[in-house]
This record gives C-alpha cells, sequence and structure tokens, in this order.
C-alpha cells in the first residue's frame, strides 16, 4: 500500500472512531468498540478514550500492512523449476550470476555428438530430444546453440533487430546468450515431432514467427 493510500484509509478510520467514542450515549459506542478485532474492552470502557483507541487502530493497520507486502515481494522474486531457481525474464539464477553472453566454458555441455554447446541442464536434455526423435525415426538437426555477446553484436549490425523488423535480439538479451535455445533443422516431419513431443524434454518455441527457435524452459 503506498504513503497516500494509507494516510487516506486513516482519516477514513479517524472520522470513524470519532464517531463511535462520541455523543450522549458513551455505553453504546463502547460496546461497539470492544466488539472489533484488536480494541481492548479496558479502552472501550466509558466511552474509550479516543487516543489509546487510535492507537490501537494504527498499531493494527500497520502489522497487517507490513506482512501483507512482505510476502507479496518474496513471492514474486523468484520461481523455482526443474531448471532451477528462475529470475527475471525466466533465466535461471545460476546463468544470471555470469551474464548474458559470458557463460564460462565450465558451465556449458556439449549436445550428444553435434559439436555444439548449451547451458548443461539444457545440453542434456536436448541430447535426449535427438536421440528420442532417432528412435522414432525423425531427425533433429542443431544449426545453433550458445552465443557469446561478440557474436550476438555480429548478428545484429548483419540482419537486424527485431524492434526494427530484422532478425537478431538486442545483444545482451538472447536466449542464446544464456546457453539455453537453440536454433533447429527440421523438415515436415521433425517440425510435427517437436511440436507434439518438445514439451516433455523441457523446451519451447518461443519466438512468433521463427519455428526453428526453441528454448530450455522446463515446468517446475
Amino acid at each position: 500500500m503506498d504513503g497516500l493510500s494509507q494516510i487516506s484509509q486513516i482519516s477514513a478510520r479517524v472520522l470513524q472512531l470519532q464517531s463511535l467514542v462520541s455523543g450522549p450515549v458513551a455505553g453504546v459506542a463502547g460496546v461497539a468498540l470492544a466488539s472489533r478485532p484488536g480494541v481492548t474492552a479496558a479502552g472501550a470502557a466509558g466511552g474509550a478514550a479516543f487516543d489509546d483507541v487510535l492507537a490501537q487502530e494504527l498499531a493494527r493497520s500497520s502489522s497487517s500492512s507490513g506482512s501483507s507486502s512482505g510476502s507479496s515481494s518474496l513471492s514474486s522474486s523468484t520461481t523455482a523449476t526443474a531448471a532451477g531457481t528462475l529470475g527475471a525474464n525466466r533465466v535461471p539464477t545460476d546463468l544470471a550470476a555470469y551474464g548474458n553472453g559470458r557463460i564460462p566454458d565450465s558451465a556449458l555441455a556439449p549436445v550428444g555428438d553435434t559439436g555444439k554447446k548449451m547451458w548443461g541442464p539444457a545440453a542434456a536434455a536436448m541430447t535426449k530430444l535427438i536421440a528420442a526423435a532417432k528412435a522414432d525415426g525423425v531427425t533433429v538437426g542443431i544449426t545453433e546453440t550458445y552465443r557469446p555477446y561478440d557474436e550476438q553484436v555480429q548478428l545484429a549490425a548483419s540482419k537486424g533487430l527485431y524492434s526494427q523488423g530484422g532478425l537478431a535480439a538486442k545483444p545482451g538479451t538472447s536466449e542464446h546468450g544464456w546457453g539455453i535455445a537453440a536454433d533447429l533443422q527440421l523438415n515436415g516431419a521433425a517440425q510435427a515431432w517437436m511440436q507434439r513431443n518438445a514439451p516433455s524434454y523441457g523446451f519451447q518455441a518461443d519466438v512468433p514467427g521463427e519455428s526453428w527457435h526453441w528454448a530450455y524452459h522446463p515446468a517446475g
């Protein structure tokens, strides 16, 4: 709750309390106040001292607001999934510490015998996916995976940015820069197989208009 909203609510509560604690029927007001959660019978007795009742109400309001905002902040900060804990933009916190396009080789792993590398968990999942497709008689080729920052800059210069009608993400924002995306070579049968089976391995086609781009975003 912001400061203005809280002041407004407190002002309204002050007026309500004034109407309750004033007037010729102090005993009735005291009973009404004593029945409210957080207001003691002693505070309400004899019409209830206004300052005491107001102090109790302010304490109650502050406690409620603090606990509510605290739990909201905690629940929205991170998300736990099969890929680990995710931070902003669904990026695993383990990777975010390195920076986009700056993932060390120690955090990458080969994708089968393709000669390509991805972030360890993504590489393992893609290796299993390719093997499963092969077992079904389908070939899933792979052309691009992890892309260092300097390569992102070169690609943006040659193909243009998405925001300008091109085919490249702004350097430092690409899923390839996190090692979680792969550009695949797919014929019709392979594309259909991916649509049916890729989610089971944690992969999603999450760039509109790019049916070859698949990123590792497993469910929790």
